[in-house]
This record gives C-alpha cells, structure tokens and sequence, in this order.
C-alpha cells in the first residue's frame, strides 16, 4: 500500500470541510479496542443477549429460550434452518406485519434480495439495530483504511458508491421494503451523509442505465475519494466515464487525482483483479472487501487485498460455520468462533438481532486465520457444479476463468456457466462478456484456458475430462455487448443489488438466460458481426 498525497489535487477542490485528521485519531483507538477483543466471549456474550431479547417471541417459547444458558445448549435446542423454512413456518402468514414472530415488537424493514441462484427475490427481516450494526461495520473497514495511511486525506472528498435505489417501498403501517442498500442509508453517520453520491435525486432513479449516465459526468466535476460497488458494476459504471473523456487513457488516476479507496463486494473479484490493476496504474488508490449480505455485514479487509476478510463480531450476528460435507445431514456438525480451524470449507449460518436464528445464509467460507478470524469467502452452498460427478466450486471456476483472461489479456465484464447434457454426456458451456470484441478463435482459447486450469484444481474434473465421456471439453459463447444488463434489466432490473447468476444448475433460467444475452453464437463475435 502506498500512501496518498497530502494536499488534494489543485484540479479539484472538493468544498467539503477535511476531518481526515480527526478520523485517524478515532481510527487508532478503534483498533485499539478491537485488538483486545476476545472473539469466544464477545460472541458467547451476544448470543446470551440475543437470547433473552427474543425469549417471549413465539419462536423463542417454541424452543424454550428461557432454558437456554450457552453455545452447546442453544445448538441443541434450535435446528439449522434456510431461508423457505423460516418464511414458510414463522414469517409468510402474517407478512408483512411481524409482531413478536421471531424477534420482540414489529419488523420495520424488509432486505429485499436480488435473488441471485433462483431469480426469485426474498424478503430479510431487517431491524434498526442491524443497520447501526451495518454501518458501524462500514466505519471499522475504514479505519484500517485510515490505519495504513498516515497521511489520507479520505474524508476531504465525495463517497461514490453504486448501489441500488435509495427509496424504500411502503409494505404496511410501519413497515418497508426495499433494498438492504436503501435501509442502510438511512443510519449513515452525518459526517458521511453530505457527501455521499450520487445525490438523493439519482440515487432514487430505477433505471440503472439512466443513473450511470448522469453520475459519470456529475463524478468528473467531483473530488472523488472512494468508489464502492459490486465489481461488474463499478466497471460498467466506469466505462461510461471513459466514454466521456476525449482521449483513450483509461486510467482512474486521469479521472479521479485523490481517489484513495475502491470498496468492493458482492461477487467474487478474482475474475476482475487484472481489470482494475489496470485502472489504477500511477494511482495511490487500493481495493478493500466489504463481506455484507442482506442479512447483515459480516466481514472486512483489515489487510490487503487476498489476505482474508476480518469478522465483525460485534455487528449483532453470532456466527456458526458447518462443515459443508455434513450440512444435508440430519444433525450437521456446528462449529462456532470458539472452535473453527483453517483450512476448512464451512457453510455460514447466523441468529441475528432481527430474529434469524441458526438461519443458513449459503455461503461457503474458509477461515485463513483465527487470531484474528479472518475467513475468504469460497462460493455459494446452492452454485456448485456437479451436473456430471465434477464437483466443482464457485472458487475453482472463479479462479479459472480469471487465469484464462489473464492468458490472452482480456478483460471480463461478466459470465455465467451452466452444463448442457446430451444423450452421450454433455459439457459445460460459459457465456463469457469482454470488454472488446472477439472472434470465435479467443472463444476457443477461453475454453481450452478453462478447461487446463479446472483440471490442475480438482482431480474429479480432470479425471472426467481424461477420459472425456461423461464430460466433454467446455465450450464458450461470446456475449454481445451489454447483453447480460439487457438480461438483467427485463428479468430483475438492474443496479448494484443485483447480480449476474454465476453458476446455474436450473436449466430453465440458463436457457432463458442464454436466450437473453443475445449471444452471438459460436461462429460470430462478441459485437454480433
């Protein structure tokens, strides 16, 4: 990491009053406290808290919270459940007014997710406190920011971050819907709330297209600081502001002189590495992971980038890990921060201020340390691809499309793969967007790229592959430009919420996805000619 310059660029005054001072000094006492914290107790400690919060709701009578007196005893006491069990037993016959269902009072919000795997949205109890919680997650993530940099100059500029609209939907008296995104802003501490882009009256806009094109030229007249997004989003964002400039530099340092943080999340940022290392040659700016979820925020980079996400153990979630092979078991072995070990695949589960108890969110995590717990997260518990006994994982095939674009110096703008079958077999097939058009040789090269790597990473694919029966070599379509945002726009609407579906096993939603993307077909290129 290298550290910014002291005064902001003279191109660019900001107008905002700079605190960054004042922000350091509360960042290394921060640190301070966070360094003396002892994970076993302060998560044992707030699920003790949470317990006696929810023990009169009709959940916690159910399962006789008032009995419960720890870890082990709570993990007998309360099933691991996924997001159809609570919604059809506790949630769906008095939605959208919860009272006393699965936590005391009313429910004032909803997160209504992006319904990456299936297309179909759900909707997260979501309470106030989970969102201070949220945000001071956020906070701690700049700390370590500020940790690093002696001489930041943060908070002397404007905060960009592309996410989804900020309005939130009237769902009954004293309850909304809307995008977690949404909910969130409404707890951003004062000192941030001014300065944040795009200003409330883009931010409300529900055509994505509409918002980038009128924020890319509103952040060129800006003193940007920090750009957050999901990464397919920031670079879509971005290319919009290339467009405007008048020469061919597409270099973030041209366009934004005192950027000093890109805050990203959301989907896997393998494939994107090689992209915004190109965007930020000669730029003092540097990449942190923010691991949040409608559920809540989870994790942070306290370190650099690929050194692991730092659990935020006092956002109001306790964390459970189950090992992923025993998670379809009737009774799943649960790990706890007490007990986790590197190295191991876990699914995460989570009991929350908002009434989750135990609840699978359907990630799969691995712990890289555990003084601190720093985790990477490896993929989704539902987006594996077996469709032929291969066993693959978000993380291999993330890793191996990137490996593949960093072989023939390409750059992604997003990709999905499904498995196609055949009488004999099948293949796996990726619908691949680039940034630049190609032609079907590069497609071909993607495919036999992907193809080498999967089979160094998992012995299953490769020994299916050798014997190439069962599973044929992998085929990739090149998608026209702006196909999967035309996909995302008449399927769920686009925005930093929502997300490309990256593994898909439903061959319905891959066909239609397939059909959506108006992809070129194998013997054209990627702009359709």
């Amino acid at each position: 990491m290298t550290d910014g310059p002291a005064n902001p660029s003279p191109s660019k005054r900001s107008g905002y009053l700079d605190f960054s001072g004042l922000a350091r000094v509360y960042a290394r006492r921060r640190i301070r406290d966070l360094q003396r914290v002892d994970a076993s107790r302060t998560q044992e400690n707030l699920l003790r808290r949470l317990l006696w919060r929810a023990q009169n709701t009709r959940f916690g009578k159910a399962h006789g919270y008032d009995q419960i007196r720890g870890v082990e005893t709570y993990q007998k006491a309360v099933p691991v459940r996924e997001y159809a069990e609570f919604w059809s037993d506790w949630w769906s016959a008095s939605y959208p007014v919860l009272v006393d269902a699965t936590w005391p009072g009313q429910i004032p919000y909803f997160a209504r997710t992006s319904g990456t795997t299936t297309g179909r949205s759900k909707f997260i109890p979501y309470t106030r406190a989970m969102r201070r919680a949220a945000v001071r997650g956020f906070v701690d993530m700049l700390c370590y920011h500020l940790a690093a940099r002696p001489q930041s100059r943060l908070f002397g500029g404007a905060f960009l971050g592309l996410t989804g609209p900020t309005c939130l939907d009237p769902a009954a008296a004293e309850t909304s819907t809307g995008a977690v995104s949404a909910i969130a802003a409404g707890a951003l501490p004062g000192f941030l709330s001014h300065r944040v882009l795009p200003p409330p009256d883009l931010a409300d806009l529900p055509d994505w297209q509409e918002k980038i094109r009128r924020l890319a030229p509103l952040s060129l007249q800006s003193d940007v600081r920090c750009l957050g997004g999901s990464p397919n989003w920031l670079l879509l964002f971005l290319a919009e502001v290339s467009r405007l400039q008048a020469d061919a530099t597409e270099r973030l340092v041209e366009w934004y002189p005192d950027l000093e943080l890109i805050l990203h999340g959301g989907v896997n940022f393998t494939p994107y590495r090689n992209r915004f290392k190109d965007l930020l040659e000669g730029s003092h700016a540097e990449t942190r992971e923010l691991y949040s979820a409608s559920e809540g925020v989870f994790a942070y980079a306290d370190r650099g980038d690929g050194e692991g996400l730092r659990l935020h153990l006092d956002g109001l979630v306790f964390f459970e890990f189950v090992p992923i092979e025993t998670l379809s078991s009737i009774t799943p072995a649960r790990h706890w921060i007490g007990n986790v070990e590197t190295g191991i695949d876990y699914a995460l589960v989570i009991s929350t201020s908002a009434g989750l108890w135990s609840y699978v969110v359907g990630d799969i995590v691995r712990f890289v340390d555990t003084n601190p717990h720093r985790l990477i997260v490896a993929g989704r518990v539902q987006q594996g691809l077996s469709a032929f006994g291969e066993h693959l994982i978000e993380e291999e095939i993330a890793d191996a499309v990137a490996s593949a674009l960093s072989t023939l110096k390409l750059t992604l703008v997003d990709y999905s793969v499904g498995a196609v079958r055949t009488e004999r077999g099948g293949h796996h097939l990726y619908l691949i967007e680039l940034t630049h058009p190609a032609d079907l040789a590069v497609g071909e090269r993607l495919a036999a790229s992907i193809d080498a790597r999967l089979s160094k990473l998992n012995q299953d694919y490769a020994e299916l592959r050798e014997r190439d029966f069962a599973l044929k070599s992998p085929e990739v379509e090149l998608v026209n430009p702006g196909g999967f945002s035309a996909w995302m726009k008449s399927r769920r609407g686009l925005g930093g919420q929502n997300k490309v579906p990256r593994i898909i096993s439903d061959e319905i939603l891959f066909s239609d996805l397939r059909a959506g993307v108006m992809i070129s077909g194998k013997g054209g290129t990627c702009d359709g000619t």
